[in-house]
């Protein structure tokens, strides 16, 4: 064997290592769950993870650039015309794809805020983006601004469960504004009257001018997060639904082409919608009920940064 075939197959054998681990210490499946995902013995699967945790491979995230990850980033970038992706390891088949994406962008997030030169960030809100900030770390923010690009406020006056702003801030000591007001207004008159107001006015002036939109994405179907959270009732969603509704970002629901569906409920949101025209758009969304709301958006050109995990990856490739 030459020299170059044997650093060849030590390089496969040290992203296997890597993936077990991740598998392992990530997805927290057991040896004989690793041992079926990547098709080798439990022996094997054993020895794999005993080897990343000898080669420091293992510390709080695992640290190895997977070589079939970084393939699908190179193939998303390009087809999409993305400033940036970023392919998280998949987790196993029926792991919770949420776990593992959050656990690879708290990382991404945390280097973003650690930039010296002052920036405003805009978060939407929901599950994805709560849980990766449950995973960071403190990072010293304190220079930057941050934005709420959605309201806060359900129809029956609740506030969001997934509002980050405030948890985001706690972890990086920055200002933060967040968007104190319904997510959608029920009436056009409504809508003047919230967008009227002095600190819904100056939130979303910020907003408008951010650098840096943090984003998650939301499906459209009987599971559609702006439905299940109580921000729009039944009809209000079939009626999307009928309209050709494939997915949402920040409330503003789009079709399959990832246009914005000129309908009554797109108007009526409160909130600021992030143009990749005027700011940096970062989508972090991945799992199956995900792929036809992000294969719409990234046709339609709705985002500039894609975040996504390795399963969902491949099926927007396809």
């Amino acid at each position: 064997m030459s020299k170059d075939s044997g650093e060849d197959g030590d390089r496969s054998a040290r992203a296997l290592a890597a993936r077990a681990a991740w598998l392992s210490h990530v997805g927290g499946m057991t040896q004989d769950q690793i041992a079926v995902e990547l098709g080798i013995s439990r022996q094997r699967a054993q020895r794999l993870v005993a080897r990343a945790a000898a080669e420091g491979l293992i510390r709080i995230r695992i640290d190895h650039p997977l070589a079939d990850c970084l393939e699908l980033e190179r193939r998303l970038k390009r087809r999409y015309e993305l400033n940036s992706v970023r392919v998280a390891p998949a987790l196993g088949a029926t792991a919770d794809p949420t776990h593992g994406l959050a656990t690879f962008t708290a990382p991404l997030f945390e280097k973003l805020v650690s930039e010296e030169v002052p920036q405003v960030f805009a978060l939407g809100t929901g599950r994805t983006l709560n849980t990766i900030v449950d995973q960071m770390q403190a990072v010293d923010g304190a220079h930057h601004k941050l934005v709420s690009l959605i309201g806060n406020v359900s129809p029956d006056g609740s506030a969001s469960f997934y509002e980050v702003i405030m948890k985001l801030a706690e972890k990086v000591g920055a200002t933060y504004y967040p968007m104190s007001a319904p997510v959608v207004a029920r009436t056009d008159e409504e809508m003047a009257l919230y967008r009227s107001l002095p600190h819904v006015k100056s939130a979303r002036a910020l907003a408008e001018h951010a650098d840096v939109a943090l984003v998650g994405i939301g499906q459209m179907g009987a599971d559609a997060p702006l439905f299940v959270d109580g921000f729009i009732s039944e009809p209000e969603l079939l009626e999307l639904q009928r309209a050709g509704a494939a997915g949402e970002i920040c409330g503003h629901v789009f079709d399959a082409d990832g246009v914005l569906i000129d309908h009554p409920l797109n108007h009526r949101m409160v909130g600021v919608f992030p143009s990749v025209s005027a700011m940096r758009v970062m989508c972090i969304g991945g799992g199956e009920k995900k792929i036809p709301a992000l294969r719409a958006a990234l046709g339609g050109g709705l985002m500039s940064d894609l975040v996504t995990d390795e399963r969902t990856a491949q099926a927007l490739l396809k």
